[in-house]
């Protein structure tokens, strides 16, 4: 593989880009500085890669970050804050923009030796699935990955695209502390890295899995999980829901066509 690592901080990209090349013997890996919650930086970066490398198979989008104080907590101020909103720009909105670059660089290539035109994979979390009070940003952008890859995955698959999410649970990063990591590790509760490769490596290649989320687990597996319906009711409802979107769907790309827009 020839690897394109874009990193707001650009200088431990290009030391992970040196380290593969020292250890591959030639190049095979370049570093690009961009902003993930900015489209035009991400758009540049982007457009360097496809540049140096020709054709992308895969794309992962892996920048997030934790939890910022979104309200100010002032009970007496008698002016309306802005929220800060950086999280979900950076976990969420940064992911669409990734995932609109690749989407829109696959559909100009050709189907490679698998059937695929390249791969999609946004690194979300077990927030995802499970409620963090104390988290609600970071949740929210969490729910906004896994919710993105469900409904669009499903339509990227006849375009021999596929999307997916990994979900881990608690891993060693440097969005919490020592002190935590260790707490975790003894009650047996931390997601190796090892796994969350083999998590990764399961959804490459002729690997066929699309629109899924995949939960990572402590136990060294990974799963994946599917939305469950509450009963028969819901479930027909849902269905009735996305046979109508895809009748709008297909509605609006055919007036597209005819206009001459498509």
């Amino acid at each position: 593989m020839k690897v394109f690592l874009a990193d707001q901080n650009v200088k431990l990209a290009e030391e992970a880009a040196n380290e593969l090349n020292t250890t591959a013997g030639s190049t095979v890996a370049w570093a690009v500085e961009i902003h993930a919650e900015d489209w035009d930086s991400q758009r540049v970066g982007f457009e360097a890669a496809v540049k140096q490398l020709g054709r992308i198979d895969y794309v992962l989008a892996v920048a997030g970050v934790y939890e910022q104080p979104w309200l100010p907590n002032r009970v007496n101020s008698a002016t309306f804050e802005k929220p800060n909103l950086l999280t979900l720009d950076v976990n969420a909105t940064g992911q669409l923009y990734t995932s609109a670059l690749a989407i829109q660089q696959f559909r100009r290539q050709q189907p490679n030796q698998h059937g695929f035109r390249g791969k999609i994979v946004i690194v979300a979390s077990g927030a995802g699935f499970y409620t963090i009070p104390a988290m609600p940003i970071y949740c929210t952008s969490k729910n906004v990955a896994v919710g993105f890859v469900r409904s669009q995955g499903k339509l990227l698959i006849d375009e021999q695209i596929t999307l997916n999410a990994i979900c881990p649970g608690i891993m060693r990063t440097a969005i919490s502390t020592g002190d935590f990591h260790d707490q975790a590790e003894k009650k047996g509760l931390l997601v190796a890295p090892e796994t969350l490769v083999e998590a990764f490596e399961s959804l490459l290649g002729a690997s066929k899995t699309f629109a899924e989320a995949v939960e990572v687990l402590p136990s060294g597996s990974f799963i994946k999980p599917r939305a469950a319906y509450t009963n028969d009711k819901s479930r027909e409802s849902v269905e009735m829901t996305i046979e109508r979107t895809l009748q709008a769907k297909a509605a609006a790309l055919a007036k597209a066509a005819a206009a001459g827009k498509a």
